[in-house]
């Protein structure tokens, strides 16, 4: 269909049009007012936008919703799932009933945010500002990678124009002149405690759009031929799109409509009734939408088995650097992307950029871009690898907790962590990582001590689930393992087998434990070493073991503040016990300023002087 003929709507059309909008907005109030909670309001005012869309310009197959040539919706606006929820009604994909007895109930796939529970659904949402960034990471896929003709269309609120998130997403959907995405923003000028920033001034939003070089379309929210040739402006579009779309909050219940103090509360039965009324009553409309035109992905070349780095024992090497040999390694599947935060040559990601250029994406300084594109592409079934400084992932942790709630599979690494960093000083130092990716809920947290456990581990993370997540060392350390070792996820390793202590470390602690045992053996104090590469999942039976062998004797070391780190992992790992444990608990305790790596580690307390003494009081 032509441009030309998109815009000519019979009035036929319209009326139909009308009536799908009306069964939506019906729908909303009737499931969130049966729940008892829900966003009504904030639904009626985009059911006008989404029933256009649904109709007339999403080229879906309901039936099968793994279609690689799929559009793609994203209501980045999640707390609007009263209105997503009716569209699935409308295009059949759930029954009546199920909208109505199980919104927002335990056990419902329907919950009060949108969840890949549903098929239709590519990830999690209702943290606000994050439809839009993991939107760039599908259409990027699409694009470049996939080479489909398929849309990724995303439902924004204008409140969440107020996150940074959104603008730096527009600002690579330019960079990366994404013509397959377009941002439908929902301007109903209220927010959650009252008027939003802009409110109703479309022409700011315009501008704003525009300097961000995505080409705006202004629109009555509510005029439904606007909207059908707004839509269709898209789709033909060179470039991001973004519809500004004016609407009012609460659009068709006089009761409600555009008035405060509406966010977030379902109407009250008797208002329901009456909203309902005005509303034409309820209807079973079922919608077939346009489908996708069958279409192949481009060829992509056979994968083959990853030739993994070899080190030599003894050689000092950066764990940073053999993540980024095993990753240009493991470049050999075309499953495999890596993305940057304009640090690669920091994180060592520019290997396989050099390598693989047309995998490899730039996200600049654009943390929670970074990780969003992650997420947009698993979605598409490819497997991203994201780093930057351990440090600086910290601003993109709420994208990373709502990655686990997409159950995404993603792999992070965070370079630069600890104060082993150096002089660059304690703004640079990953010092609170652990912690957090321990936390996200079903999450892997790994931490090498050289280079082949660095690269062994990278070649696991590739088909792991969930968050996956790397710290790797900026400073060179000897290889301590042989080619071909194995290092499972959840192990350790025994460096030393010592009865009187064990000095338990990951990362570049683990030297600063070999180097005391040394010490400790020359004043006769037999000190077991282990590497406990594997923070979460934890070996529990290693540590079973040497609180065996050592009469409960343990000192922990790590470059980390003590709460939350590899010090806590071990703890709770032997809360349970019934037999007495010591544990001398080393970690950084102050703020730390510049110094070298020594210096540092010395003043932080977790040095070789430190671990000596610790273990001696144990022992």
């Amino acid at each position: 269909m032509t441009m030309e003929a998109e815009r000519m709507l019979r009035e036929d059309e319209i009326s139909q049009l009308s009536e799908l909008a009306a069964q939506l907005r019906v729908d909303s109030i009737r499931c969130s007012t049966q729940a008892g909670s829900g966003h009504p309001t904030s639904s009626l005012s985009a059911a006008d936008l989404m029933a256009v869309l649904i109709s007339r310009h999403l080229r879906y197959d309901w039936v099968n919703a793994g279609n690689r040539a799929n559009d793609h919706l994203i209501f980045s606006k999640g707390h609007a799932s009263p209105l997503l929820y009716a569209v699935l009604k409308a295009v059949g994909a759930i029954s009546d009933q199920e909208l109505m007895d199980t919104y927002r109930q335990l056990g419902s796939r329907l919950q009060g945010h949108p969840t890949p529970a549903l098929p239709w659904v590519d990830v999690a949402t209702g943290s606000l500002g994050q439809g839009l960034p993991v939107g760039v990471g599908i259409a990027l896929a699409g694009q470049y990678l996939d080479q489909l003709p398929f849309h990724v269309w995303v439902l924004c609120g204008d409140s969440e124009t107020a996150e940074g998130s959104i603008w730096e997403a527009l600002d690579k959907a330019s960079h990366y002149g994404l013509r397959n995405l377009t941002a439908i923003v929902d301007v109903n000028r209220f927010g959650q405690r009252g008027p939003t920033e802009l409110e109703w001034d479309l022409d700011t939003y315009r501008r704003r759009v525009e300097a961000f070089g995505c080409h705006p379309i202004v629109v009555d929210g509510h005029d439904l031929a606007a909207i059908d040739e707004a839509f269709g402006r898209a789709r033909q579009a060179t470039g991001p799109t973004v519809v500004l779309a004016r609407t009012v909050k609460g659009k068709g219940v006089a009761e409600v409509e555009n008035k405060p103090g509406w966010h977030g509360k379902p109407l009250k039965p008797d208002m329901a009734e009456r909203a309902v009324q005005a509303l034409g009553g309820v209807r079973q409309i079922r919608v077939t939408g346009p489908k996708p035109e069958p279409a192949k992905p481009a060829a992509k070349p056979e994968a083959k088995p990853p030739e993994l780095p070899r080190y030599d024992k003894g050689a000092k090497v950066a764990t940073r650097n053999a993540y980024g040999d095993a990753l240009r390694a493991l470049g050999s599947r075309p499953d495999v992307v890596a993305l940057d935060g304009e640090v690669s040559d920091s994180t060592r990601a520019d290997k396989f950029g050099e390598a693989y250029p047309d995998r490899f994406f730039e996200m600049f300084i654009s943390e929670q871009q970074l990780v969003a594109a992650a997420v947009g592409l698993q979605v598409r079934g490819y497997r991203p690898f994201a780093a930057t400084f351990a440090a600086f992932l910290s601003r993109a942790y709420d994208f990373i907790r709502m990655a686990a709630i997409s159950r995404a599979d993603i792999a992070l690494s965070g370079s630069h962590a600890g104060v082993e960093i150096g002089a660059d000083g304690p703004s640079q130092m990953g010092l609170e990582d652990l912690a957090a990716l321990r936390a996200v809920q079903g999450s892997t947290v790994l931490y090498p001590s050289d280079a082949v456990s660095c690269a062994a581990l990278v070649a696991q993370m590739v088909d792991r689930k969930g968050i996956c997540y790397l710290r790797t060392t900026r400073g060179k350390y000897p290889v301590l393992y042989d080619n071909g070792d194995e290092f499972p996820v959840g192990g350790s390793k025994l460096l030393r087998g010592g009865g009187d202590v064990a000095l338990i470390g990951a990362g570049v602690t683990v030297h600063n434990c070999l180097a005391a045992a040394d010490e400790l053996a020359r004043e006769g104090i037999d000190a077991r070493v282990i590497d406990l590469y594997s923070v979460k999942p934890l070996d529990r039976q290693r540590l079973l073991d040497a609180v065996r062998d050592t009469a409960g004797r343990l000192v922990v070391v790590e470059d980390h503040y003590p709460e939350g780190g590899l010090g806590s992992a071990v703890l709770e790992s032997l809360a349970d016990l019934a037999e007495p444990v010591r544990v001398n608990h080393l970690a950084v305790r102050g703020l730390p300023t510049s110094g070298t790596s020594t210096q540092l580690m010395d003043q932080a307390g977790i040095g070789v002087t430190a671990i000596v003494s610790a273990a001696r009081a144990l022992a």
